[in-house]
């Protein structure tokens, strides 16, 4: 597969990814307590087995309050670490790399799971420390019109939330992982603190530019202070989040950012508000591609493109036209989990069936030998195809 930037190896740090496939977090709000489940398991396991490179699990939170739902995952206690570990471990035992993302709601925490009418979750009586499962943010400016005013942190709690993120980058290494991101995009705190319209402090972490800025410099910091030195260190940030946050504000962060230890920048957009976020307005092929391109170029840091990546040829141009650095599939993985299976045979590359477990392989490669008179129901050439008859 040397032909191929896709299925290459990748060298990050002391981590070798067996291909440049990345399954990006992607929220299933089904932890209990806290903590995974069977389905958890399941889901990880599929996108390992499917043949990705590094498959990252959902955002997980480093303090109770920033848990957004009933469901989020939790890390801001050692008793995390083994169940976490658990999925760290089967995804490695089948060759693909462990990443686990790290979050905090703020004041989009106390929300019902998406597909019960998204929006601030009424008080329940499963939740025994509803009051500790506090709505918190760098000004007290809620989220959008219905949502409650979160209590604006004091100078003191954002040191101790920054303490925070560090505890639980050190216990996500206690758990296995390969890969930390953090997770500073989509309306979440770190977003939060960089965005003038939501952070409207008159402290160190509010007013200009630099002080908006500093909250997430001093989250990497304390994260790498934690993270050993050999381990990859990602951070997903909205480049465009339509609200005065935008790509130029990026790129001087994003070179702030490699100064303090981070590796790859995971470039998405949208979410500071209730409002729609742009990505619902748009469904061209790789749609946020040139924003990934746009700060690997200015902020010279490795960048990490997301959104509507759907065909293996569309995904080996990205990184051959120098877009981006990694290639994240999410939704079109939830669509078919052996995409990169898929992906490297519509590429024509040999040992195709080498993506996935010999489980699955072996059978599927003696058809392909002998021969079955048709192609996979997946089959379609790639981007080209669309516009045939």
């Amino acid at each position: 597969m040397s032909d191929s930037l896709l299925f290459s190896p990748f060298q990050l740090r002391g981590v070798t990814l067996r291909n440049r496939i990345v399954v990006p977090p992607m929220h299933q709000y089904s932890g209990e307590n806290g903590l995974p489940t069977d389905w958890h398991m399941v889901n990880v396991g599929r996108f390992a087995t499917g043949g990705a490179g590094l498959v990252i699990v959902e955002s997980t939170k480093v303090e109770r309050r920033g848990c957004g739902t009933l469901g989020d995952l939790g890390l801001w206690d050692d008793r995390f670490i083994e169940p976490l570990g658990r999925l760290a471990r089967f995804i490695k035992s089948h060759g693909a790399a462990a990443g686990i993302q790290l979050g905090h709601t703020g004041r989009k925490a106390r929300t019902r799971r998406p597909w019960e009418n998204e929006g601030p979750l009424d008080r329940v009586a499963e939740v025994a420390d509803w009051d500790a499962w506090e709505v918190v943010g760098p000004s007290p400016i809620p989220y959008g019109d219905g949502w409650p005013v979160p209590r604006e942190l004091t100078t003191a709690q954002v040191k101790e939330a920054v303490a925070a993120w560090g505890r639980a980058a050190g216990r996500a290494d206690a758990a296995g992982f390969d890969v930390v991101e953090l997770h500073g995009a989509h309306g979440y705190l770190i977003h939060q603190f960089l965005s003038p319209q939501a952070n409207q402090r008159t402290d160190d972490y509010g007013g200009s530019e630099e002080n908006r800025m500093r909250f997430a410099l001093e989250v990497a910091e304390a994260v790498r202070n934690h993270w050993p030195a050999e381990k990859p260190l990602f951070m997903r940030l909205s480049i465009e989040d339509d609200a005065g946050w935008g790509p130029e504000q990026n790129v001087r962060l994003a070179r702030r950012l490699k100064a303090k230890g981070v590796d790859v920048i995971d470039c998405t957009t949208g979410g500071i508000t209730s409002a729609a976020p742009n990505f619902y307005r748009l469904n061209q092929y790789g749609y946020q591609v040139p924003f990934a391109e746009r700060v690997r170029a200015e902020a010279d840091v490795m960048t990490m493109a997301v959104g509507l990546i759907i065909h293996g040829d569309q995904a080996e141009a990205i990184l051959r036209n120098g877009q981006a650095d990694l290639i994240a599939v999410g939704r079109e993985m939830l669509h078919n989990p052996n995409w990169p299976m898929d992906a490297a045979q519509k590429l024509g590359l040999d040992l195709s069936h080498e993506q996935i477990p010999v489980q699955a392989g072996y059978w599927l490669s003696k058809r392909a030998r002998r021969g079955f008179g048709c192609n996979p129901s997946t089959w379609q050439v790639g981007l080209g195809a669309e516009a045939q008859p």
